[in-house]
């Protein structure tokens, strides 16, 4: 896999690129260390996954997410960075990143990648705690305000009045499958893939993908 890193710390840079390459035999095709450098150098060779910082000079982690989203819709960006900070954490989700970990935890770098990689969706043991605390707001914030009815039934268990059948979609959405993916894996149309999907989304008051899949992975033990 071709992997970029963006980070204002050259030696960081250094080192996630060695675990990466010893430990994934990974390409590390550049590494920048402010956002500007990172959107400069993504619109010449696009990694299958990037590593993002979010406190960096002359441009932040998350302003250059953003402008390389809206160039790319399909780029995966893995946020990892020193800062555990819900406002942080559920804005990486909200632009559209794949993902949000600590770089302490190092032991996760390798298997975030691959998981990015293979389109799942990423939260480290902290960023999840951190969004834990009021996890109504967080996937309000993260979709846009959600309706909050039913929300004490929500936090203790969000999926208790989905069928089998849905519960299963959701943990499939979790791990990053698209609809074609999920139906051929369920044996079921592309069309009733959707519809059940839009039943999850309408009982549990969210909006789309991303806040259904960090619904699941709160409910999940930890």
């Amino acid at each position: 896999m071709k992997v970029a890193i963006a980070d204002d710390d050259p030696i960081v840079c250094s080192s996630i690129s060695t675990i990466l390459v010893q430990l994934a035999h990974a390409a590390i095709l550049w590494t920048a260390n402010d956002g500007v450098g990172a959107v400069t150098c993504y619109a010449k060779q696009r990694p299958d996954v990037l590593l993002m910082d979010v406190q960096m000079p002359h441009m932040s982690g998350l302003e250059a997410a953003t402008s390389i989203l809206s160039n790319d819709a399909h780029a995966k960006i893995l946020f990892l960075t020193t800062f555990a900070d819900k406002q942080y954490i559920e804005q990486a989700l909200a632009i559209g990143g794949r993902g949000y970990l600590i770089k302490q935890d190092v032991a996760a770098i390798v298997p975030a990648v691959q998981t990015v990689l293979s389109s799942g969706i990423v939260l480290g043991s902290e960023a999840l705690s951190h969004l834990s605390i009021g996890t109504d707001d967080a996937t309000q914030n993260v979709g846009n305000h959600v309706a909050s009815r039913q929300a004490d039934q929500s936090r203790s268990n969000p999926f208790a009045n989905l069928t089998n059948r849905e519960q299963r979609i959701s943990a499939l959405i979790a791990e990053g499958l698209d609809n074609r993916d999920i139906a051929q894996q369920l044996y079921l149309s592309e069309g009733t893939v959707r519809n059940r999907i839009s039943d999850i989304l309408a009982k549990l008051n969210l909006n789309n993908r991303t806040q259904l899949a960090i619904r699941w992975l709160h409910s999940q033990p930890r």
